[in-house]
């Protein structure tokens, strides 16, 4: 994340804020399961086997291959559409989020999660470089990893001393993401879920408008 121009470092804790919020949405309204958190759902899988819960563990396997799957939709498009596989994936990612809102708001239940965990999956293909995804920005692990390790090149007295804010600021726009789609689930229920494709049409909005501005490798694939 170090090297990403500073537009697309606002893009990235904004779309974290998004999965935060999707995941948070997910996590109360379907018995603990995630839309994001894959670490989380493999554990339940292996919870579900273990306890004998084959619900719970069809539920959490069939999340795991959902994210898996928009991960690839991500690499397909990003290869189709090169120059352009940011605004095009976060058409993909709107798209999916405005049929699980669809999906809500008619029959609420796990099908729903199925659409957010793939929207997530396609999502950490947004800040692609070179073949590989460079900031993950529906799971924190990684970021909290960075955290810690830029704070001790910091300590260390390493010339980038304040490499760590940007790590700190991608933890905490996940977390205000999740603070955010709790108490929108308290007050609105599934409904709250149109506030997530509005948002992603509004950073596919963004993307658009700051596209001419970057250069270097983070400006194409």
């Amino acid at each position: 994340m170090q090297r990403t121009e500073s537009p697309l470092v606002v893009i990235a804790i904004c779309l974290a804020a998004l999965a935060g919020f999707v995941d948070a949405l997910a996590f109360t309204s379907l018995g603990g399961f995630f839309a994001s958190f894959m670490s989380g759902n493999s554990t339940r899988l292996g919870v579900g086997l273990g306890a004998g819960l084959p619900g719970d563990a069809a539920v959490a396997g069939g999340l795991v291959m959902s994210f898996v799957s928009g991960v690839i939709i991500a690499s397909v498009v990003t290869r189709w559409r090169q120059a352009r596989f940011r605004e095009s994936l976060m058409l993909v990612v709107t798209a999916l989020l405005a049929a699980a809102a669809t999906l809500a708001s008619l029959s609420p239940g796990p099908l729903v999660l199925i659409f957010l965990a793939m929207a997530m999956g396609c999502e950490n293909g947004i800040l692609h470089r070179e073949g590989e995804v460079t900031v993950g920005v529906t799971y924190m692990t990684g970021s909290l990893v960075k955290l810690g390790q830029k704070l001790a090149d910091a300590l260390m007295g390493e010339p980038d001393r304040w490499a760590w804010t940007r790590y700190l600021f991608l933890w905490l726009g996940f977390i205000a993401g999740a603070v955010m789609g709790a108490a929108s689930h308290v007050r609105w229920g599934w409904t709250a879920l149109w506030l997530a494709p509005i948002a992603s049409a509004a950073l596919t909005f963004a993307l658009v408008r700051i596209r001419p501005k970057l250069s270097g490798p983070w400006a194409v694939r």
